[in-house]
């Protein structure tokens, strides 16, 4: 006669697995399991489950929002050697605020694994966004106590890759003329053309206008003191016409679908 094995038996067994997968998507394996199951522990569900449940997050949490800052800002310092204090102040705000914290978690599918009371669950609590931010915040706390300050910083870095990719972006955005060209060679295969009309004054106050031709159409004037400042003023001109434009052809060709 077959024995089924113990419900309990069955509930490790599926608690290791999801543990497990939950590792994986991390790229973390804990030395102690509990800390990962700390990590994820809402105070709702101590406040429901005060004599069984472990400790709530929230000191987790307080510690992970510290380590948190110190990677993003580590990195930014080696990353943007000419950049001032204020613009790194900037880009770290942009990577450590919530709504940013919030997506790589739901990238990480930790709003499935939060353990909740039965009121947050039911309002929501796994997709809200304060809660997401916290639990990656924590388990960034977790990571830093479990494995060392090494193994929370790669985690933070491969986490949060695509933002810090954005940071980047944000703190080069392209200039003028680099942007024309690009929507010139999207729209027309062709590079913008630059073209002198005048030049005046005396060689220590010269005023230059220079025009931007875009697929032979001239978009932009642009005046300054060298060509170089005048081709940008012309440039940013005709990115705006360009833009105009196309914006219009669009809302159009939307205007008449029905």
């Amino acid at each position: 006669m077959l024995r089924c094995r113990p419900a309990k038996t069955n509930r490790k067994v599926v608690a290791v697995t999801k543990r497990s997968a939950l590792e994986g998507r991390l790229g973390v394996t804990f030395k102690d399991p509990t800390m990962l199951q700390r990590a994820l522990v809402h105070s709702s569900y101590v406040n429901e489950n005060p004599e069984t449940a472990p400790e709530s997050n929230e000191r987790l949490e307080f510690l992970g929002d510290a380590v948190l800052g110190l990677v993003v800002a580590d990195d930014l310092y080696a990353s943007f050697p000419d950049l001032d204090e204020g613009k790194l102040t900037e880009l770290r705000a942009q990577l450590v605020r919530r709504d940013t914290l919030a997506k790589a978690a739901r990238r990480l599918k930790l709003g499935e694994e939060l353990l909740l009371g039965r009121g947050e669950d039911a309002g929501g609590g796994r997709s809200r966004p304060t809660n997401l931010a916290h639990a990656y915040e924590s388990l960034v706390g977790a990571i830093f106590i479990d494995r060392g300050l090494p193994a929370a910083r790669r985690f933070v870095l491969d986490s949060l890759e695509e933002e810090f990719g954005h940071a980047s972006e944000r703190a080069f955005p392209m200039d003028p003329k680099s942007r024309l060209q690009e929507m010139s060679q999207s729209l027309f295969q062709r590079t913008p053309q630059y073209r002198l009309v005048d030049a005046q004054g005396p060689d220590h106050a010269r005023k230059f206008t220079v025009e931007a031709l875009v697929d032979g159409e001239t978009l932009g004037t642009g005046h300054g003191g060298s060509k170089q400042t005048a081709e940008k003023e012309a440039a940013r001109e005709a990115l705006a016409r360009l833009e105009s434009r196309t914006a219009g052809k669009q809302a159009g060709m939307s205007g008449g679908c029905t």
